[in-house]
């Protein structure tokens, strides 16, 4: 079908057909990183009709560029299961699908209104191979965990000898929440294995977060941190290959927590996804703000392909 806005019977049912666009984020390798959707007729859609193409398309993250009265753009962000407040690996595919098709012209900067804030973004390219975008995040904001280490450790297939004793089990956000857990080596993420559904009896202080364990060893020598992601039972989907947001607030962490005598901004790889086979990376930059911290991460992008959804009229 040639036309978004074209409408058609099928099976007795009124569909209008839905183009989205497949990238993925903090790779330039097609089917490594994070695939996200992006649909860019979101002006067209009510909430209910990108809660159903998210749903529809099944990744983690499908995101839709809308006007804003305050910044740049607007960009909603679902999952199969909900709306989120912000996510890094669909901002990345959105901008980088914006700039390759012309649509934000010869802009470098850029802000976006999402339900974090409003956020700036820069682009830096020589080509569509070659680029790379930075987006701040919101200051970092930190809660105690005051669950059962026992419990928490078993819903990810662990024991809780498994998890770093030296530093803390924290609550954390620069948009999105997520449980960091440190964890002592890094053969034990070969081992995990999570049992989402058991999350909300465990995250007592916030049940609908997901769940980020990490540790300081890694696979690439340049990398900083490793990491895994496994999503909330909410959200529809289990594990996240590649994770901007709890990247940024990983980054935040290791400024407070890990390297606390650093002098000038942190600069940091994280890397996450090895174990689902679609590795990438994700750069943060940390940097004292007064009292708090200004948190910033930088990916890329690389398109894959385009496809239709049918949503129902």
């Amino acid at each position: 079908m040639n036309s978004m806005n074209l409408s058609k019977k099928l099976e007795g049912w009124l569909v209008k057909p839905i183009r989205v666009y497949h990238y993925d984020a903090f790779s330039k390798v097609r089917n490594k990183g994070n695939p996200a959707g992006v649909v860019l007729n979101g002006d067209e859609l009510t909430e209910e009709e990108m809660q159903e193409i998210a749903c529809k398309v099944g990744f983690n993250e499908t995101s839709f560029p809308i006007k804003s009265e305050v910044a740049d753009i607007k960009i909603r962000f679902f999952t199969p299961g909900h709306e989120m407040n912000l996510c890094g690996h669909a901002t990345m595919a959105t901008v980088y699908a914006l700039k390759t098709k012309g649509l934000l012209g010869d802009k470098t900067h850029i802000t976006i209104e999402t339900k974090a804030g409003v956020l700036p973004v820069s682009i830096q390219s020589t080509s569509e191979s070659n680029m790379y975008i930075t987006m701040k995040q919101a200051p970092p904001i930190f809660k105690e965990f005051k669950g059962s280490k026992e419990a928490l450790a078993k819903s990810i297939g662990l024991e809780a000898s498994d998890i770093d004793d030296n530093l803390p089990i924290l609550y954390g956000s620069t948009g999105t929440w997520t449980l960091l857990i440190p964890i002592k080596q890094l053969e034990a993420f070969k081992r995990m294995k999570p049992n989402n559904n058991y999350f909300p009896t465990i995250l007592k202080e916030m049940p609908k977060t997901s769940v980020h364990p990490f540790c300081m060893e890694t696979y690439d020598p340049d990398a900083d941190m490793h990491a895994r992601h496994f999503s909330s039972p909410y959200s529809g989907t289990i594990e996240d290959a590649v994770t901007g947001t709890a990247s940024g607030v990983m980054g935040a962490y290791y400024a407070i927590y890990i390297h606390t005598n650093h002098e000038g901004p942190l600069h940091l790889i994280v890397e996450q996804g090895y174990e689902m086979e679609k590795d990438g990376r994700v750069m943060v930059q940390v940097s004292k703000n007064n009292e708090s911290f200004d948190v910033a991460i930088t990916g890329n992008a690389v398109y894959v392909q385009d496809f239709e959804v049918l949503l129902d009229k």
